[in-house]
């Protein structure tokens, strides 16, 4: 995609999500604004960090929950530290506040719930670009409510540990999580090593007990 002569007073944007049709309609709404271009779509974070290390765009916008061997909140430092210019705009389904902190701490600046994606992308968008954090305001109020958290994974549990420990706890099998993700069986059980390692935990029922107390075996 060609950009025009006058590109330096566009703000450049890098979109990845895994579905098609998302990025269609996120791309309308950016592009809808005279000086925002979508230079680069990707359907997954490994895609979507080369995308970034080419275009160096000014926002990368990114989906939380994309197929592939590193989820997209363990791809953002690596992309930030190889293109420190680019904002990071997490854009999820995922609105709990352990979600948000997850995705800060990783480097975001930005964290749009979907459901507020058409009125407040945009704003994201131009706030990261001057520097400036943005959250969804009524995720913003939650956090600032509850500042330690509702309960949830602690331990640094990325979100892909956090929904494949919950099977895990629900009793799926590591095939069938795999298919689920679209990963291999390989990763799973490298993510399931990390999750024990992590909570200290070396069997099903250590896992079971540690799902239930933190809330997750309805997720």
């Amino acid at each position: 995609m060609e950009i025009s002569a006058d590109e330096t007073a566009q703000i450049t944007i890098v979109l990845a999500d895994d579905h098609e049709v998302v990025r269609n309609g996120i791309r309308m709404v950016l592009e809808a604004e005279a000086d925002i271009v979508v230079v680069a779509e990707a359907s997954d974070a490994e895609t979507a960090t080369r995308y970034v290390l080419g275009h160096k765009p000014a926002v990368l916008v990114l989906d939380l929950n994309m197929p592939g061997d590193r989820t997209a909140i363990e791809s953002i430092p690596a992309i930030l530290e190889r293109s420190p210019s680019t904002g990071v705009v997490v854009l999820t389904m995922q609105d709990e506040p352990a979600f948000a902190r997850s995705a800060l701490r990783a480097g975001a600046l930005g964290y749009v719930v979907k459901q507020a994606a058409a009125n407040e992308l945009v704003q994201a968008v131009r706030a990261v670009v001057a520097g400036q954090s943005y959250i969804s305001p009524s995720l913003g109020a939650r956090l600032a409510t509850e500042p330690d958290g509702p309960p949830g994974p602690p331990d640094d549990l990325t979100p892909r540990e956090t929904e494949i420990l919950s099977l895990l706890a629900l009793g799926h099998t590591n095939p069938e999580i795999a298919e689920q993700f679209v990963l291999s069986v390989r990763t799973i059980e490298t993510h399931r090593a990390n999750i024990q390692r992590k909570i200290g935990a070396s069997s099903r029922a250590e896992l079971v007990a540690y799902a239930s107390e933190h809330g997750l075996l309805s997720h």
